[in-house]
């Protein structure tokens, strides 16, 4: 008797929860007769973010929703501008009731421009904020055996990104022994900064400077500015274009060695493909002289990137080209490196 007791108990309670979970549930119902259940993440671009359990995030658009039913209060910003917090709910002839401290207003599924979390921020104020975003990358290599090589390599870079502006910090350092003689030793820092300010049209900013001991050169600096273009511009691939005025300075330790004191051109090609889950990068700039055009610097990246287990963790594959038209003495022309390297990136 007792055990009948324990089991009616039980399932009452059972019952009871699972009615208790669909009635704190949202509810969309579709034009065309279907009814899901779950939690609105967000209303933003025409569409209906639904969270669920049997299939995860369902984007629904809001055009094709008949009847839509919320539990929790949302803000609601409407087409018009109109803003407000609070549960929607939509009556039998479809009409949507968005009902807050303030009243209630009446309107339509397709008139609500877009929603975030109570005390959160406007998505459409969100995304003019400028945020920050850091990324550090380690890359060691080693070999032993008819040759000895060791070599290691880390970077930093921070990036402030606008809606219309990116502005970035970033600096590098390689150094590389082979034979217990060392192949590299190379450190950079510069500053990038540029702004959209039409269209696709933006002007930049740069410097860089830095030594390459190995390429004999104390110190070198380059300083540019012009305009750019974005040839291709879309959320999965871009492709930007610069053609600018720049200053190129190289000091070198060889007395016997002309210095580079020159006004010049600076090009600048720089482009990304992000594919499901890896992403490419290209950049390549060209740094020639007034004084002497065959007198130039070139320098070119390209890269594969991955994730690793966590988001913020990344494999990056790739190989970047050095080239001095006019080296010191005894100095290659070209320095072409071939890296794999630890990403960490964050906010």
């Amino acid at each position: 008797m007792k055990t009948q007791t324990v089991i009616k108990s039980l399932l009452g309670a059972l019952i009871a929860a699972t009615a208790a979970a669909f009635l704190q549930a949202d509810v969309v119902e579709t034009k065309d007769g279907a009814r899901l259940v779950g939690t609105v993440k967000k209303i933003a671009g025409g569409k209906i973010t639904l969270g669920t359990s049997y299939a995860g995030d369902v984007s629904i658009a809001q055009s094709e929703v008949a009847s839509l039913t919320m539990d929790d209060p949302l803000v609601i910003r409407l087409a018009g501008g109109t803003t407000m917090e609070g549960k929607i709910t939509t009556s039998s002839t479809g009409q949507v009731a968005i009902a807050g401290g303030d009243g209630t207003i009446n309107t339509s599924v397709d008139k609500i421009a877009t929603t975030w979390a109570p005390g959160g921020t406007d998505p459409a104020v969100a995304a003019l904020q400028r945020k920050w975003a850091y990324e550090a990358a380690l890359d060691i290599t080693g070999k032993s055996g008819n040759k000895s090589q060791f070599g290691s390599a880390v970077s930093m870079r921070a990036t402030l990104k606008g809606s219309k502006d990116t502005l970035k910090f970033y600096t590098a350092y390689n150094r590389q022994e082979t034979d217990d003689v060392k192949s590299a030793d190379q450190f950079k820092a510069g500053i990038d900064y540029a702004n959209n300010f039409r269209g696709r049209m933006s002007w930049y900013v740069r410097n860089e400077g830095g030594f390459d001991r190995i390429k004999d050169i104390e110190l070198y600096n380059v300083s540019a500015a012009g305009l750019g273009y974005d040839m291709i511009s879309k959320a999965h691939q871009t492709l930007t274009g610069r053609a600018g005025l720049s200053f190129r300075y190289e000091g070198y330790k060889n007395p016997l060695t002309e210095d580079v004191k020159s006004a010049g051109l600076d090009f600048g090609l720089n482009h990304t493909y992000a594919f499901e889950t890896m992403k490419m990068t290209n950049s390549l700039s060209i740094v020639p002289s007034f004084d002497d055009f065959a007198n130039y610097r070139a320098i070119h990246d390209s890269y594969f990137e991955m994730p690793l287990a966590s988001s913020k963790w990344k494999l990056r594959l790739g190989l970047s080209n050095d080239y001095t038209s006019e080296p010191a003495p005894g100095v290659e022309k070209m320095d072409t490196t071939y890296y794999t390297r630890l990403v960490l990136n964050w906010d």
